[in-house]
């Protein structure tokens, strides 16, 4: 069987490639349906893009790599393509766009504009290699074997994020065939645990946040868990944090405490402090603090410097994790295809002509909010039209 392209996975930004690449386009994928993942995110109906994209949200070796694919294809682009389909839209909070309704309606939109390709699901790729006129694969589809041969192929199998979902590191080991090399992997965007049910008492509990790791600091939901911490604010710094370091959690973000307990010194003096406490905290945390710090007697009992030393605690709590929940929760791969052997623009191989890398599997990761799939739709975008340029050059 001759095909022009292989497309390797249906996920995003394998079925955004698949909607420029032309015809001549074959993409495979072992699951039962396309957009598995775009199916689950987002609590079912899927963060699709950010508004406040921007390569400076985005982790890898070389951070300028991911400038020409978002620039030329950004979230407006998207957001023109959601709203042609007439799928309903909101803005929920920090930027981040979601359907109204349902993540399928994501994927009914990708399946409607690849109506130039061909897809074909529950298929494996058995052996790959290189030829004269581009690719030669078996593949495994009912029960029989297939031979392909195509001038392009197309790696968009993504990372090793949620195994349960079928990822492996298959676009790992095409990239190490083909002679390219790999930046390290790690999870990203996944909780941090503690050893010994650390915070196993404080489960279920939440509040607003500034958590720091890695010279990058975010302003969200913290959660605590019977494992450990996770919530909106310790998934972003989670991207940031190396085993074996410290995160440092604000409690009390941009509010003055010292000052106000301080002012209700002279006020409020009969009054304890964990009860003072309690009115910006949640008071289940604030009796696990009790345990760790002085917080006993009341507010007229407070001297300057002890103010200080609580909110220094308060400010700035030093915590060291022991781990993450790793690749079953995490929602990305940090690292992967080391970008220095591609092109930007088109996402194509510097040494091997054809060969091409998008969304997950490369070393780009975005943080939280709609950022990865971005990323998904313009490196998507950026080699499924290059490879529609270069069909149209040739005929």
């Amino acid at each position: 069987m001759q095909i022009t392209t292989l497309i390797l996975g249906a996920g995003a930004a394998g079925m955004m490639c698949a909607a420029h690449s032309g015809p001549g386009t074959l993409i495979i994928d072992h699951a039962k349906a396309p957009g598995e993942k775009i199916r689950i995110s987002g609590g079912g109906r899927c963060n699709f893009t950010n508004m406040h994209c921007d390569p400076s949200c985005f982790l890898g070796r070389n951070p300028h790599f991911p400038k020409s694919a978002l620039s030329r294809y950004t979230q407006w682009d998207f957001l023109d393509l959601v709203q042609k389909h007439g799928i309903p839209w909101h803005e929920k909070t920090l930027g981040q766009l979601f359907c109204d309704t349902s993540a399928k309606d994501i994927i009914r939109m990708l399946r409607s504009e690849m109506n130039l390709a061909e897809l074909w699901l529950q298929t494996r790729l058995t052996s790959l290699s290189q030829t004269d006129r581009g690719f030669a694969a078996k593949v495994e589809k009912d029960g029989q074997v297939i031979d392909i041969e195509c001038q392009n192929l197309v790696v968009a199998t993504g990372g090793k994020s949620i195994p349960k979902m079928g990822a492996t590191g298959l676009a790992y080991d095409i990239a190490r065939q083909f002679g390219h090399t790999l930046t390290d992997t790690r999870p990203g965007l996944v909780p941090l645990t503690f050893a010994e049910g650390r915070f196993a008492p404080l489960s279920g509990v939440a509040c607003p946040s500034r958590v720091a790791a890695g010279g990058a600091s975010f302003d969200e939901a913290l959660l605590f868990t019977h494992r450990g911490l996770s919530g909106p604010a310790v998934l972003q710094a989670s991207s940031y944090w190396h085993e074996g370091e410290a995160v440092a959690v604000d409690l009390l973000p941009d509010t003055p405490l010292a000052e106000i307990l301080r002012d209700k010194r002279r006020s409020e003096g009969k009054r304890s402090l964990t009860t003072e406490l309690a009115r910006h905290l949640p008071a289940r945390l604030v009796d696990y603090l009790a345990q760790q710090l002085d917080l006993s007697g009341n507010l007229g009992d407070l001297s300057d410097p002890r103010i200080l030393e609580l909110c220094g605690h308060l400010h700035r709590w030093m915590l060291t994790p022991s781990g993450s929940e790793g690749y079953r929760t995490a929602e990305v791969t940090l690292g992967g295809v080391d970008t220095a052997g591609l092109s930007s623009k088109t996402m194509m191989s510097k040494t091997i002509p054809g060969l091409y890398f998008i969304g997950e599997a490369l070393d780009v990761t975005g943080w939280l909010g709609g950022y990865n799939f971005q990323w998904a739709w313009s490196s998507g975008w950026a080699a499924g039209q290059s490879i529609a340029q270069d069909r149209s050059a040739t005929v």
